[in-house]
């Protein structure tokens, strides 16, 4: 599998709020998200209702795509992220592994009874005009 660049990874981490975008019946529909990012996993835990129209369109088709950006109107420090990939309620290990990260993020999600998901990432473009005007870094799984 292909490296993915440490400057992805940074710009992942020194985020928190992902743009989770589904489709159903060709609708498509957007969402924001508090994330916790797992590195071994390339992947992101966040959480949310099932009843949420974005999980209804997640369960119905899990391949799922998304952003996460700097906002900024200066064009010579624009970054952001678009991605692909799966969705799903983690299991045994993960959901341990998720939760702990996602609490070591936002420890008041604790109080909340709130289901928790994972989107394994399968692509990602970064565009970061801070290595050149329109610079794009793509990874593929």
């Amino acid at each position: 599998m292909q490296k993915i660049d440490s400057k992805i990874i940074k710009f992942i981490k020194d985020h928190h709020v992902l743009t989770l975008a589904t489709s159903n019946n060709n609708e498509p529909y957007c969402a924001n998200c508090f994330y916790a990012y797992l590195e071994e996993e390339n992947a992101f835990v966040f959480t949310s209702e099932i009843e949420t129209k974005h999980i209804k369109d997640s369960l119905k088709q899990n391949f799922v795509a998304g952003s996460i950006i700097l906002e900024t109107k200066v064009v010579g420090k624009i970054q952001g992220i678009q991605f692909n990939g799966n969705l799903y309620k983690p299991e045994n290990e993960l959901i341990k592994k998720a939760r702990k990260q996602y609490m070591k993020a936002f420890p008041y999600a604790a109080l909340l009874q709130t289901t928790m998901w994972v989107l394994e990432l399968s692509f990602i473009k970064m565009t970061d005009n801070r290595l050149g005007f329109g610079k794009k870094l793509i990874w593929e799984k």
